[in-house]
This record gives C-alpha cells, structure tokens and sequence, in this order.
C-alpha cells in the first residue's frame, strides 16, 4: 500500500524546500542555472615536428581530435648546433615537457630540451649514445615510457653512417631528472630496420619500425622490452604501400590506436586506425599538414574530469578562503575579499559569464561581465583579461575543463596545458602545475556560485 501525505503538507513542504533552495542560491551555496553535460576527460594532442622546409627548428602544432592540427609556433625551438630532425616529445612527471631528437645524420649524439609550456625551448644537452663515433649515424630517438614508470629512449643506429645496417637500441633514465642515461642496449631486432616506435598493451610491447630493404612499415611484438620478437606484420600487410617511414601511435579516448606515418618520397603524411593493433583500417591522408611536417610524434592529455559547471553569470569563491572571490583588476587575475555589499564596480570585476570554451565546447572560457569582449586567459601561467583577438592561440589558454574540486567545489583544468590548474598563490591567480599536497589542492578549488553582481 503505498502511503500520501496530506495535500496541505505536501505544499508546505514543496514551499519550504523552494525557500531552502533560494536562500542556498543567494548566499552561494549552489547554482540555479544550467549546467553543460558531463562527457568526460576531453582530450588534448600535441605534436612536435620538423618540416620539408626546415630540418634546423621545430614547428609545434595541437589538436582537439588528432585529425585537425593548427600550428601553435614556428620556429619554436632550434638547437645551439646541429639538426633537429624526427623530435619525439613526452610530459614528464615532473610537469616539464621534454623533446630528444637526431642531432646530425652522422654522429653518435642524441639531443635533449625542455619547456614549461611546449612553445619556449630550452637546450639541455647532447647526449652521447652512439656506436661508432663521427663515422656511424644515430636516427630517429623516440621516448617509451613503460609500464613500471620507467622512461626510456629507443633509436636507430648504424656503425658505417648513413648507408650502413641499423638497427634499434635503447637508453634507459638512471635518474628522475632524465640528466643521466645507460649503456646503450640492443633491442633484440635483425639489421636493417629502422624508426622503432613502441606501445605497450596489458604485458605486450608492439613495435612498429622501417624494413630499410623493403620500405615497409612492419610490426612486431614481444613479452619483453629486450625480445625475442616476433614480426606479425610484414611486407605490406596493412595494405599501405611501400616508401613509408617514422610511424607513430597515439591511443583515441575510445580505445583505438592512431598511427601516422611520412610517405617521404612523396612528401605525404598519413594516418590509420586500429581497434587492437592487428589489423588497421586504410590510410587516410592528414588534411594540412602533408606536404609540410615530417616525422612526428603526437602525445594525447587529458583535461577536466567530465564536471559539469552551471554556465550563466557566476562568481568563483575560494574554497580556502571563503571570504574571497576570484576577480579582475587591473587586467589580472587576484583572488579579493568581495561582498555583497561590495561596491558594484568591485562586484562585477568578480562576476563571470560562464560559456562554451572557445577552444573546445566540452570545457568553459569565462568572459567578463562588465567588459564583455575581454576574457580570463593564461599568459606565461599569469592570470589576465584579455581582448579575445580571436586567434587559436587565446582560444586554448582562455579554455578550462571541469573537474571535482581537488578540495571540495570545483576544479578548472587547463584545456592547453593539462596537469595545470586555476589557483591562487598570494593572492594571485595563476594556472601552475598541481603538486600532492594539500595547499594546492585548497588553493585550486572555488565555488561557482550565484553572481554578485
């Protein structure tokens, strides 16, 4: 038998909770507005490349889907001498981004840089690897970083120079900082083969590398970083054609593997995709960039958890501090005391419209009330308002990814540099790599709460 509160009661109680939830509302406890729908981790890929028309500096280029890349800076890193051919790029734990990359085409140096941000570049050393000093040639350094959380770098190498017989070894980090390596080791693999890229999926690596005899793309697998392997695919057995080289994977948010590869005789670059690494789907071109790029790599970050924020006027107050807002003034971003009774001038500084992210409609961009053409932006990791000037380059430093406050309310991710996050540090508003401990998850955790003004 199901039981009725009376019809009086129940409208006493419907008005009650109404009274409840507007009082919530006004002093900023919870939204009254519409919240996007949470579709999870929304994913970032950026790639590091040198062109046909450089092999001297490094172009830098993203994308939202890595399909679609735009260029994020040209000429963004030259080394102090030497090339910079095939760069491979990894985030490492320590937040910095960190590039290896063929220095010359004979020599026995690898060459290794890092940024904060993947557009400024510092050089950091020449690593010494190779197998036959000035006369052998070392290619094609690629990061693989293995399950265990070991990083390291495998690479081609010839003892005769260019024409001679490579084959793949590898370099492993002896300490955190990735400044020490060791003693090159065989990977296990014939000579002739070139341009080794490694995944690893459950307790198989995969390796897809250049037959140099047939130029094919191949693909063997083992158990064990140092073999024996077993080639699965040979010849053409992807259907691809020969005359490819520098392949590389990105894993999609869906599970399937992304595979890129130069057809360098000409100047095309390509891409395939895989549900499980046996069997690929036909190659397509990569709209944009072939005839430019050459020999990349891609690596995919997530931003935000899938947390929905109400959009609409909103003002973010400091979890830690919950007398403050977060607010603009003089075109930079502070977290002040504001209240409502405020001056208004004070109040709209620190009131926000909540919208779609200008880089990617998954995530939020938070435009200013009382200058509406001007936005929250991170610029050298400083928070500002800033005109949006419309380029690409705004779009992802004024985007931010939902996630659940690190300490309770919510949590803004940067779009353009995962792993970073809205906080405050003195007072001021900066997007700084987030760290365990327990200030900095304070510090990036706001309410999003009703407008003060």
């Amino acid at each position: 038998m199901r039981f009725s509160l009376p019809r009086a009661l129940r409208s006493f109680r419907k008005r009650a909770l109404i009274v409840v939830v507007a009082a919530l509302a006004a002093a900023g406890v919870v939204s009254t507005g519409p919240a996007a729908s949470a579709a999870g981790p929304v994913p970032h890929y950026l790639m590091t490349a040198f062109t046909n028309s450089s092999e001297s500096n490094m172009y830098v280029y993203d994308s939202a889907n890595a399909t679609g890349f735009t260029q994020v800076k040209a000429n963004a890193y030259t080394p102090p001498s030497g090339l910079i051919r095939d760069p491979s790029v990894l985030r490492h734990t320590d937040g910095y981004y960190y590039i290896v990359y063929t220095t010359n085409w004979t020599g026995d140096t690898i060459g290794f840089a890092r940024s904060t941000d993947y557009v400024n570049w510092t050089f950091l050393r020449n690593v010494r690897v190779g197998l036959n000093g000035a006369t052998g040639s070392t290619w094609a350094p690629e990061w693989f970083k293995d399950s265990d959380g070991s990083v390291h770098v495998v690479f081609s190498a010839s003892t005769a120079g260019t024409a001679g017989q490579f084959r793949p070894y590898r370099i492993t980090a002896t300490t955190a900082d990735l400044s020490a390596w060791s003693s090159p080791v065989a990977l296990g693999i014939p000579a002739n083969y070139i341009d080794s890229f490694l995944v690893k999926v459950g307790g198989t690596y995969h390796n897809f590398l250049k037959n140099e005899t047939t130029k094919y793309v191949e693909h063997a697998t083992a158990t064990s970083l140092t073999g024996p392997w077993t080639f699965v695919g040979t010849g053409d057995w992807a259907d691809w054609g020969s005359g490819l080289e520098g392949p590389a994977l990105v894993r999609l948010p869906d599970g399937r593997w992304r595979i890129y590869f130069d057809q360098y005789g000409q100047r095309r670059y390509f891409y395939a995709d895989s549900a499980n690494l046996t069997s690929f789907g036909a190659k397509t071109e990569l709209t944009g960039l072939s005839g430019t790029a050459r020999h990349f790599t891609v690596l995919r970050e997530d931003s935000g958890d899938g947390t929905a924020i109400a959009t609409g006027a909103r003002s973010l107050r400091s979890v830690n501090v919950p007398d403050r807002y977060a607010r603009h003034r003089d075109n930079l971003g502070y977290l002040d005391p504001v209240s409502s009774s405020s001056a208004l001038s004070a109040r709209q500084d620190a009131t926000f419209t909540v919208v779609t992210g200008l880089a990617n409609a998954s995530c939020y961009s938070l435009r200013s009330v009382n200058f509406p053409d001007r936005y929250l932006r991170h610029y050298g990791f400083r928070v500002r308002l800033d005109v949006n000037g419309g380029d690409a380059s705004f779009a992802r430093d004024a985007t931010f990814c939902g996630r659940a406050g690190l300490a309770g309310g919510t949590s803004f991710e940067s779009y353009s540099h995962p792993g970073r996050y809205l906080r405050h540090q003195n007072y001021e508003l900066r997007v700084d790599w987030r760290t365990s401990d327990s200030a900095f998850a304070g510090d990036a955790s706001f309410t999003v709460s009703s407008p003060l003004a």
